[in-house]
């Protein structure tokens, strides 16, 4: 198992629908605040980030057996932006889990509701905030354009 592996294509489904496991748990735990679904998003987080999507359990059951079962085209997508998206989850749920432990109510439920309100743009428009965000660091030079050669040529216009 190597520490800090993220292939540098992966399947776009396979991402949309992963999110949605994001959306989900994240509108539960707004409706039912509890440390087991916050401990659970930021595992999730925590493993894509850490090790790539195969040692996740959820994307790891999508790719291999869900996304077969249904018969999805494999649609490459860009790894590293992914990775980026999910750097931000990462931040985002740990934020999450700081503010419910420190009892700060409001911007807990504002921390969630903007990881749930991103994560449903990628699981139903297909559209990654974070990916995104990684162009624009790119276009700025702030991110240099060999992390992503397939990234080189983004479309802001679409």
């Amino acid at each position: 198992m190597k520490l800090g592996f993220y292939p540098d294509v992966v399947n776009e489904n396979v991402t949309r629908i992963v999110a949605s496991t994001v959306v989900i748990l994240g509108v539960f735990a707004l409706l039912f605040p509890n440390l087991v679904v916050l401990g659970l998003l930021f595992l999730g987080f925590t493993l894509r980030v850490s090790y790539g999507p195969k040692w996740e359990p959820f994307a790891f059951f999508t790719s291999r057996y869900l996304v077969p079962w249904l018969g999805i085209s494999f649609v490459p997508s860009a790894g590293p932006p992914k990775r980026f998206a999910q750097l931000i989850g990462f931040s985002f749920s740990l934020t999450a889990i700081i503010f419910f432990l420190s009892g700060h109510t409001l911007p807990y439920q504002i921390t969630l509701a903007t990881l749930v309100f991103f994560a449903s743009l990628e699981s139903f428009l297909g559209w990654c905030a974070g990916c995104f965000m990684f162009g624009l660091l790119m276009k700025f030079g702030l991110i240099p354009k060999e992390v992503c050669e397939r990234c080189n040529n983004l479309n802001f216009n679409k």
